[in-house]
């Protein structure tokens, strides 16, 4: 091999090495909430869109009696696990979806799957320790007020009486889903086609604070300080 094509075979390998750490480096950092799970049925109001018009497309996604299928039940504001365990009642859950609400301030949407053949209210428990994790090691990679932010969510998340439960997916008939949405607390459900698998889902739930549209919420409100000690 010539020095010529020596030269240029190091230069081709430092562009690809340097385009692989660019990468890299832009995956790294988040800023605010995490995305949502990614599937490819979607299940909550697409950005911007228009709440009332959300809500009222919702009957149509409802399946034929005697058909169970997994569904997004989204709450008026968020409940602990217990409570949401006594919301869904017959009704089996699938998956907990976590938020710690903090006025003013974007927490992150924390997606857990309930572990199979465990008592529902165990289950839902472990979750939340699960979710707590999380954002202990958001808290532990992150900086400024990224990490404040996952502090403060790790200290709620460690309170089995946290209020923190936005919405679960749950797997019910037409009549088991009917019961849900007339439910107080219950704000909205949205079924997914009976084909659909919990790994199919991608999520977006409706936010208790989201009224109007289904715009990002405001993150310009104090940080409470996690506890030490």
């Amino acid at each position: 091999m010539t020095g010529r094509r020596r030269l240029g075979l190091l230069a081709v390998c430092l562009v690809v090495l340097l385009g692989v750490a660019w990468y890299a480096g832009s995956r790294s950092g988040p800023s605010g909430p995490p995305p949502s799970v990614t599937g490819s049925v979607r299940l909550g109001p697409d950005p911007g869109a228009a709440v009332a018009e959300y809500l009222a497309s919702l009957p149509a996604t409802l399946p034929a009696p005697g058909e169970a299928v997994p569904a997004l039940v989204q709450l008026d504001a968020e409940v602990t696990g217990a409570q949401a365990v006594a919301l869904a009642g017959d009704v089996a859950i699938l998956q907990v979806v976590w938020r710690v609400p903090i006025p003013r301030v974007q927490t992150a949407l924390r997606f857990e799957t309930l572990d199979a053949g465990v008592p529902v209210g165990t289950a839902v428990d472990v979750a939340r320790q699960r979710a707590q994790l999380a954002a202990q090691g958001d808290a532990a990679r992150r900086t400024g007020r990224p990490a404040a932010v996952a502090a403060a969510e790790q200290a709620a998340l460690g309170d089995a009486a946290c209020t923190c439960v936005v919405a679960v997916v749950v797997r019910a008939d037409r009549a088991g889903l009917d019961a849900l949405a007339a439910r107080a607390g219950v704000r909205a459900v949205q079924a997914a086609p009976g084909a659909a698998r919990i790994t199919d889902l991608a999520l977006a739930p409706l936010l208790p604070e989201q009224t109007v549209s289904a715009d990002p919420l405001p993150d310009d409100g104090p940080v409470p300080p996690a506890p030490t000690g």
